[in-house]
């Protein structure tokens, strides 16, 4: 091939590659170059304006698993549940953990069909209240539900300080404070992803011990021990319960403790395929109630007289108080296995410090999304992180080093005061939330096979949340004012300090908004199918009958498994 024939093929091939090179260009040229890890680490600082990093699904389905079984197992339950085996009896905490458990599981379903029907709002359940309800209810719930969020930080770290006494009551308190500050903002340091991860280790280690303290307590209580067999010996002398109104405080905190369960639907707009993912979630959260709170409590009942002087908040400020969880071990000789406990008490505060921190910043940028908080904290960085948020976040959590002071118990009992009646105003405002959904779905003729997830309590379910919340409001306003048999004003703001919070949140947004005409949104008002996620109804009957086809042609011993880890 002569020269000039080489030139020619040449620019034959330079045109027909030259179209390729350009549609590359602008790929190429919008791409950053690699500025190392440090420049990258302060890079992702910038704020990200196009919001593409709220798109990115980095939370897995196992991360999702592990939050359904664990989320909230923390303070409320490991040790919150001292002051009240204290003043109820453990038949008290049963029956309260049982009614509370029950109205969990209507709301995580009704919660549940509400989030695969808005799996695309970033606010999550944040932002129903505002279509379904009113601007001002949601301003308030909002505002309460962060409150929750913030306050949880500082009583988690609280609880971290008192937890260190059962080994060492001399140092200062606040240096454990700032251990585990430094700890849990480290890890939100790292966005979805380093939570993600963080949750699932704690959190697993958490579920480690609750089963091993099952196993463990039932040896116990069946004669492992140098106390010999036990049975039900605690449960006759001194009792099983103390009175009607003891067993009426336990309910804020069974309530405190399961909340948490909700911040499932928050957390599945992290996960890629919400409407399957969430329904196996669910379905967890029934057996996480059914075996961590109700089983692990009956063991401690057994094992733990509730006139014992070293139960850990029960004003006693004793250098040997303990949470029951460490106390059914120690208190029958059991060696080594109460530090275990305890240590993995302070890994349990440390994740439950750690959610908070990652929800009540995601709450606060969602208010500011939504109109309800200052614009300055919409703001989202390249690495997913709500920054400014974030720092209120860790602003707040200051406050947790207030554990120096000496009445720690008091702090830790006003802190819990706080939030414990926040979850009562939340999940009956989300179940009406469902109420009002389905009535929307009556008004337009929308069948129920058309939604991509079902609740399995239906509508009733969401009533007998309603109620039994209610009820909780009602009791906890009785023992609060009435504590004993005269009226204690000091006792009843301690015990229901969130209801004045809620009702000056509402009618501020009132007056501000000059919203007094419209309290509710009427049913033909509401546009339900904005940041609806719409499904093929085809493709969901082809779901469902592979579902039942898995289900029939599994083994027996199988087919349970089957169902449960299936979604349709």
């Amino acid at each position: 091939m002569s020269k000039a024939e080489e030139k020619i093929g040449f620019h034959k091939d330079s045109n027909s590659i030259e179209p390729i090179i350009s549609e590359i260009k602008p790929y190429s040229s919008d791409e950053e170059p690699d500025k190392g890890f440090v420049g990258n680490f302060i890079d992702s600082f910038r704020e990200d304006k196009e919001n593409k990093t709220l798109d990115h699904k980095e939370l897995k389905m196992s991360h999702l698993c592990v939050i359904a079984l664990s989320s909230g197992l923390g303070t409320g339950l490991l040790v919150g549940s001292a002051t009240k085996l204290k003043s109820g009896g453990p038949l008290s905490i049963l029956i309260a953990y049982i009614i509370v458990g029950t109205m969990a599981i209507c709301t995580m379903n009704s919660v549940g069909e509400l989030t695969v029907a808005y799996s695309s709002l970033q606010g999550g359940f944040n932002e129903w209240y505002q279509k379904f309800l009113d601007p001002s209810i949601a301003f308030a719930l909002g505002w309460n539900y962060w409150f929750q969020w913030i306050t949880t930080i500082s009583l988690e770290l609280v609880t971290a300080a008192l937890t260190i006494k059962f080994w060492n009551s001399e140092l200062n308190p606040d240096i454990f404070v700032t251990i585990f500050f430094l700890l849990i903002c480290f890890i939100n340091l790292f966005g979805v992803k380093g939570y993600g991860e963080a949750e699932f280790v704690m959190n697993s280690i958490k579920l480690l011990m609750l089963l091993g303290f099952f196993i463990m307590g039932l040896c116990i209580d069946l004669g492992a021990s140098k106390s010999g067999f036990i049975g039900g010996k605690y449960w006759r002398d001194p009792g099983a319960i103390t009175n009607f109104k003891g067993l009426v405080t336990c309910f804020s905190t069974a309530s405190f403790s399961m909340g948490g369960t909700e911040f499932l639907a928050l957390s599945v707009s992290e996960v890629r395929n919400p409407r399957t993912a969430l329904p196996t979630a669910i379905r967890l959260v029934f057996f996480r109630i059914i075996f961590f709170y109700l089983g692990t409590l009956v063991m401690v009942g057994l094992l733990v007289p509730y006139t014992s002087d070293r139960l850990m908040g029960t004003n006693t400020e004793s250098a040997n108080d303990a949470s029951p969880y460490v106390l059914a071990a120690d208190l029958h000789s059991v060696k080594v296995v109460p530090h275990i406990v305890n240590a993995v008490i302070l890994n349990s505060v440390t994740s439950v410090a750690t959610a908070a921190m990652y929800s009540s910043s995601r709450l606060l940028r969602s208010l500011a999304q939504q109109g309800l908080a200052p614009k300055w904290f919409d703001y989202t960085d390249r690495a997913g992180r709500p920054l400014r948020a974030w720092l209120v976040s860790i602003l707040a959590g200051i406050f947790a080093f207030i554990a120096e002071y000496e009445k720690q118990a008091t702090v830790f009992d006003w802190l819990m005061s706080i939030v414990a009646l926040s979850i009562v105003f939340i999940w009956p405002a989300l179940c009406i939330c469902h109420l009002r959904w389905r009535a929307c779905l009556r008004y337009h003729k929308i069948p129920l096979d058309t939604l991509g997830f079902v609740s399995y309590t239906g509508e009733w379910g969401s009533w007998l949340s309603v109620i039994i919340n209610s009820l909780v409001l009602i009791g906890q306003f009785w023992v609060a004012l009435f504590p004993t048999d005269k009226a204690d004003v000091a006792n009843f703001f301690q015990n229901y300090a969130g209801v004045p919070f809620l009702l000056v949140c509402f009618f501020g947004h009132k007056i501000f908004a000059g919203s007094w005409t419209k309290w509710w949104h009427k049913i033909e008002d509401i546009d339900i199918d904005a940041g609806r996620t719409i499904y093929d109804k085809e493709q969901l009957e082809l779901d469902r009958e592979e579902l039942k086809q898995k289900v029939a042609s599994a083994p027996f011993w199988k087919k349970p498994f089957v169902w449960f880890f299936n979604s349709s």
